[in-house]
């Protein structure tokens, strides 16, 4: 299914269910044990396996299930555990990310699609702003009109971290300099490690970091100061290569 096109799956929380239908004792029983396991469910297969219910429930178990499900005191949710299989649990959890998967799964299966339009988007915003934070790339994927479903802050966080591995972008701390300037001193912030910038743009000083991260001196070192880019011969060096 397209995540791009439907709500997201909410953060973990309890939801109180304001009213309750009637109940047979059989319905009963299975409904407390269902409700019992949370926000983690229990599968038909378990009710049956692991639990010591009546002859009568236990028989009957698949219509009974059916009726509450009808009655819309308990739901059917798919688990990443088991494609084949689903769990039961009360209408009044959220699932538990366990059995869902997180934030980039959906029905059960892994949303690449989702995944690989965030992956995109937060490039483009580290690229083209030269510098960013999770919460710049959280603005800019609610701004560019992409994406229809509500986009969260865990997902951006989850995407920064694998851009990292993917060695597409590096985790810096803001030095309030140069391109640091728009980012508080000491806040974590991303730039490309894409040598050049954006894409068709010439290199210059001033969009080009990257051969500072050694250097002892970086905090120290702006456009205009004593120990500046423009200055720097291994700067120019790298400029060069």
């Amino acid at each position: 299914m397209n995540r791009l096109k439907k709500s997201s799956s909410p953060e973990r929380k309890r939801q109180r269910v304001s009213s309750e239908p009637s109940l047979t004792n059989d319905e009963r029983l299975l409904y407390n044990l269902i409700r019992s396991k949370t926000d983690i469910g229990i599968s038909a297969v378990d009710m049956k396996r692991d639990t010591n219910l009546p002859p009568s429930v236990s028989s009957g178990i698949n219509k009974i299930l059916k009726a509450l499900v009808a009655k819309e005191v308990i739901k059917d949710v798919p688990t990443i555990q088991n494609k084949g299989r689903k769990n039961y649990m009360a209408t009044e959890f959220v699932p538990s990310t366990e059995i869902t998967g997180g934030h980039f799964y959906s029905d059960g299966g892994l949303d690449t699609g989702l995944i690989d339009a965030l992956k995109k988007v937060c490039v483009q915003c580290i690229s083209m702003q030269r510098v960013s934070t999770c919460d710049g790339c959280l603005e800019w994927c609610r701004r560019s009109g992409v994406f229809t479903t509500q986009i969260t802050e865990k997902q951006i966080k989850e995407i920064l971290e694998t851009l990292i591995l993917d060695d597409e972008i590096m985790q810096m701390t803001s030095t309030g300099y140069g391109d640091f300037a728009s980012v508080p001193v000491g806040k974590t912030c991303y730039i490309s490690k894409r040598k050049g910038g954006v894409k068709g743009e010439k290199k210059s000083v001033n969009n080009t970091l990257f051969p500072c991260f050694s250097c002892q001196r970086m905090s120290l070192c702006s456009p205009e100061g004593a120990i500046s880019p423009e200055t720097c011969v291994y700067f120019q060096k790298w400029l060069d290569f």
